[in-house]
């Protein structure tokens, strides 16, 4: 019986699922001068001491243990001391990764690495170009018991400081090249903090696209066809090069990551090849990817509670400014599940009224016909009929102007202080463009969200009195605020709602002071 159990180990051990990670640390530094440091993490400056950087290793270490990742891909490493002092410091705490790889990019002053239980048997780096500004990938070939699995590390150009889409394509095209020359069927992971969204060809920047819309990881490493991504029944029928992101999995709410000024944001990856879905060696457990979120990973406000320097000077407190994120993989065959098909699919058919019944969305709702009524900034109101409801969309509006008619899918809703939002939709069909003449709302009917126009009336302590009629109102910003008893032309205004309903002048150019 002895003999039967200890045949049957290796082959449990063998189906064991194995967790693979991502997870930008933000500026592991340490206390020795390079000359390469951050200005912030130059010892003895801003309170960056070796007792700091102690600190600073304890946190990451922390996260790192509770993660339990078997494979972790780790961006923002400054060098190869500091991450072998992460690996005694995990093996010290009981959390131990025997085998672990760096980059090694002269002049950087940060690097990606790994973390791994098991075996390295090949290590190399990418180099996209000589600047020491711009990373190298990290390539690593792990034994996952006995089946070979490659690890491409990455870290791309960040969106901020002219970082145009361009520099994350250079890094895009180095991986497809080094992808397309390795054997048809080596499987492999891109890993890492790519500096994109998941639907980059939906939300990259105007300021930042200098490729007329051509996006790294859509078009480059090819996670979308015809304008949508690939679904798992694509991706398994996929030629080499192509990959399968798994953030649409997740409901819409919960696809973020990382912030920036309240801005949730998929900037770090799990990219999966055709050979994860093929029923052979590693395959992908499905719908096993998460981000990773600990409550001290939180503040108690809920923002994420990252690194802190304040006035300057390091505190000691925080950890990242971005989450890990987490799947898990098999050696046995990969199983579509019953509900796959709906959680990519196109959203149900509906209409704008239907969206004040729900708090939160279950799955994408189709509206078919919609009209944008009023564009100022990112802030735009929609109406499907001239008689219907109108809604409020809230920072996804700026590819919309006033006067389209178009199909759109909306991903998530939200109600703020009583006013109903949209906070994530997408374009799926323009039908041209329509007169709006009879689809302005009229002051006698006030509900929220209808644009009102040519109001003439007197403002007065926060009000606007108009027809025996008091209606709180609101300007966006403080000098547009006329004096008290100023005689008012309005041209357009929102009907809003903070609490209460309340009419919105967006810009200087919606009204007029006729007289004090």
């Amino acid at each position: 019986m002895k003999i039967l159990l200890l045949f049957y180990i290796p082959l449990l051990l063998c189906a064991t699922p194995f967790k693979v990670a991502s997870y930008n640390v933000e500026n592991l530094f340490d206390a020795t001068c390079q000359g390469t440091e951050y200005e912030e993490y130059i010892p003895g400056k801003h309170h960056w001491t070796k007792r700091m950087a102690e600190v600073k290793l304890n946190h990451t270490a922390e996260v790192i243990c509770d993660l339990d990742a078997d494979i972790i891909g780790l961006q923002e490493v400054e060098n190869a001391s500091v991450f072998h002092a992460l690996q005694k410091r995990l093996k010290r705490v009981g959390c131990a990764y025997p085998y672990g790889a760096i980059t090694h990019k002269r002049g950087a002053p940060i690097q990606v690495a790994l973390l791994s239980h098991f075996p390295l048997k090949k290590v190399r780096e990418l180099q996209v170009n000589s600047s020491p500004f711009v990373r190298n990938i990290l390539e690593v070939e792990a034994d996952v018991d006995g089946t070979p699995l490659t690890l491409f590390v990455n870290h791309w150009k960040s969106m901020g400081r002219r970082g145009f889409e361009s520099k994350r394509i250079a890094y895009a095209k180095r991986l497809e090249k080094r992808i397309l020359t390795m054997p048809s069927r080596k499987e492999y992971l891109v890993l890492g903090d790519l500096n994109t969204n998941y639907n980059a060809y939906e939300t990259l920047a105007r300021h930042i696209d200098d490729t007329q819309g051509k996006t790294a990881i859509n078009d480059i490493l090819k996670t979308m066809k015809a304008h949508r991504l690939l679904s798992k029944d694509q991706i398994r029928h996929a030629q080499r090069g192509w990959h399968y992101t798994p953030w649409k999995e997740l409901p819409f709410r919960e696809r973020w990551s990382h912030t920036f000024y309240g801005h949730r944001s998929t900037l770090d990856h799990i990219l999966m090849p055709a050979n994860m879905f093929d029923g052979k060696g590693i395959d992908y457990l499905n719908h096993s990817f998460h981000v990773f979120k600990a409550r001290y990973l939180f503040t108690r406000k809920g923002y994420l509670n990252a690194w802190e320097i304040k006035h300057g000077k390091h505190t000691g407190k925080g950890y990242s400014d971005h989450l890990p994120v987490v799947a898990s993989f098999d050696t046995k065959p990969y199983h579509s599940s019953r509900n796959e098909h709906d959680t990519l699919a196109r959203g149900r058919e509906g209409d704008i009224g239907m969206l004040y019944k729900k708090a939160h969305l279950d799955h994408p709702v189709i509206l078919k016909n919609v009209v944008v009524l009023l564009k100022r900034g990112h802030s735009a109101i929609l109406k499907q009929s001239p008689k219907g409801r109108g809604i409020f969309v809230f920072g996804v509006s700026q590819k919309l102007k006033e006067g389209m008619k178009l199909d759109i899918e909306v991903e998530e809703i939200s109600t703020y202080y009583g006013l109903k939002e949209i906070t994530a939709l997408r374009t799926l069909k323009e039908r041209g463009h329509v007169s709006l003449e009879t689809f302005y709302g009229s002051i006698d009917q006030l509900r929220q969200n209808e644009v009102v126009r040519s109001l003439v009336g007197i403002y007065r302590d926060r009000h606007l009195s108009i027809g025996g009629k008091k209606i709180p109102l609101y300007f966006k910003k403080r000098k547009f605020v006329p004096a008290n008893g100023s005689k008012i032309k309005i041209a357009y205004a929102h009907l809003g709602y903070y609490k209460k309903l309340q009419l919105v002048i967006y810009s200087k150019k919606d009204f007029t002071v006729l007289e004090n």
